[in-house]
């Protein structure tokens, strides 16, 4: 199991002591033209007054990002890790790298959104309450339906994104009560100040806190447990977006300036701290044996658990600007990625799901064996199986194509309904 899990992940620290310009035309001229058009035009929808555009618009681009890296996952695994650049083709690696703007950016959002719901219900205790039952609501969901999903069987439960999104709603219950500036000062140490931070060495029951707040993942035996995101500096993400969401009651000239400059601050950042190589990232970039390339590939592989400095400033930085680029692309394809946007939880379980099922089938009628590729050691894998990037693009934009009219049906539903549980999926 210690041998699996390391290859699944790539982490070598485990501990195991103790445990993814179109525009509307008049007529359609081919089946690509007729389908989009049907997409737009039934993407049409009212939006709730309290959801601003440019955060949907976002959110639904990098669910689409984040289905890619879940589609490679199940139908294109390859015995080493993508950002492995000793082994990794170039392709491969930016196919996992621009994954990585994927939980940061979810993380964050969901901060930015916390905060307008509290504007809106103008109440810290409804928004504390609220917090409350979304963080136990997601970490229940990690546990008995999205780990589920991920390991097709295997007695094994992942405790991922949706689980560190959960704990920092909880931890953000309280601090949204602080002082401005108190927040401001949080949020930038556990973003900034964590890699000082030693990790724990071997794990124990009096350590077991800390390394769950702020260590790279860890195994706990029984139950069976991978615990692959801890906390910080998780909510300190969270809370940073909860600080930056005061900025979307701003006139949008003013708001879109100050998330550039913030954006463009950020990448500065990454790229000085980088440069210098010191501080920002438990590993050191290196020239390549490979070539320049793979040099470049060095300097911008940065560590995602936890995440490091260098890894928050590039993606946040990126997340940033792409807030005030976003609201600039056609109207057409503003309404496609809003579509998703509006869904997350319901898209992120439904197209979890439906590629786990897909790839079950896909290798049984392929090989004659249904495989979690993921999950079975390299030498259990069919002999005829081999990675395809091809089959993982072509499989990942039909997808995109048929989880579109389910996120649609439910969006609508969604903004139409007055139930209570709609704001949980």
């Amino acid at each position: 199991m210690q041998l699996l899990l390391k290859r699944i992940y790539g982490w070598p620290n485990l501990n195991f002591a103790a445990p993814t310009k179109l525009y509307r035309q008049n007529l359609c001229h081919n089946s690509t033209d007729c389908l989009f058009l049907i997409m737009l035009q039934s993407s049409q929808v009212p939006q709730q007054s309290h959801r601003l555009q440019s955060i949907d618009l976002l959110r639904g681009l990098i669910m689409i990002i984040m289905m890619l890296d879940h589609v490679r996952e199940f139908f294109s695994y390859t015995p080493y890790q993508p950002t492995d650049i000793t082994q990794a083709s170039v392709a491969l690696f930016f196919t996992r790298w621009v994954t990585h703007l994927c939980a940061p950016t979810f993380v964050f959002l969901s901060g930015i959104s916390v905060f307008l719901y509290f504007k809106r219900v103008d109440s810290l205790a409804k928004t504390s309450v609220f917090l409350l039952t979304r963080g136990i609501w997601l970490i229940v969901v990690e546990i008995f339906v999205i780990s589920a999903i991920l390991t097709q069987g295997y007695q094994l439960t992942l405790l991922e994104v949706i689980w560190a999104i959960g704990c920092s709603m909880l931890l953000l219950a309280g601090l949204i009560w602080l002082p401005r500036w108190l927040q401001i000062i949080l949020a930038l140490a556990m973003i900034m100040g964590h890699d000082a931070v030693p990790f724990v060495g071997m794990i124990t029951k009096d350590n077991f806190l800390l390394a769950l707040l702020h260590n790279p993942p860890f195994f706990i035996p029984s139950p069976t447990v991978l615990i692959a995101y801890t906390i910080v500096p998780w909510v300190g993400v969270m809370l940073l977006g909860f600080i930056m969401g005061s900025w979307f009651n701003l006139a949008p000239q003013q708001r879109d300036k100050q998330l550039l400059i913030t954006g463009a601050a950020a990448l500065i950042l990454f790229v000085v701290l980088r440069l210098l190589n010191v501080y920002g990232d438990p590993s050191l970039w290196s020239s390549q044996q490979r070539g320049s390339i793979y040099t470049f590939l060095s300097f911008l592989n940065v560590s995602k658990s936890p995440p490091s400095l260098l890894f928050l400033s590039v993606t946040l930085g990126i997340s940033c600007i792409l807030l005030v680029l976003l609201n600039k692309i056609p109207a057409a394809i503003k309404q496609v990625f809003i579509t998703y946007g509006r869904v997350p939880l319901f898209f992120f379980i439904v197209h979890l799901a439906v590629i786990s099922f897909a790839s079950r089938v896909w290798t049984y009628m392929a090989y004659g064996k249904g495989v979690n590729l993921s999950f079975e050691d390299a030498k259990n894998w069919p002999a005829a199986y081999e990675p395809s990037l091809i089959r993982t693009y072509l499989l990942w934009l039909l997808l995109i194509i048929l989880l579109y009219f389910p996120c649609k049906w439910y969006g609508n539903y969604k903004a139409g309904s007055k139930a209570w549980w709609v704001s949980y999926l």
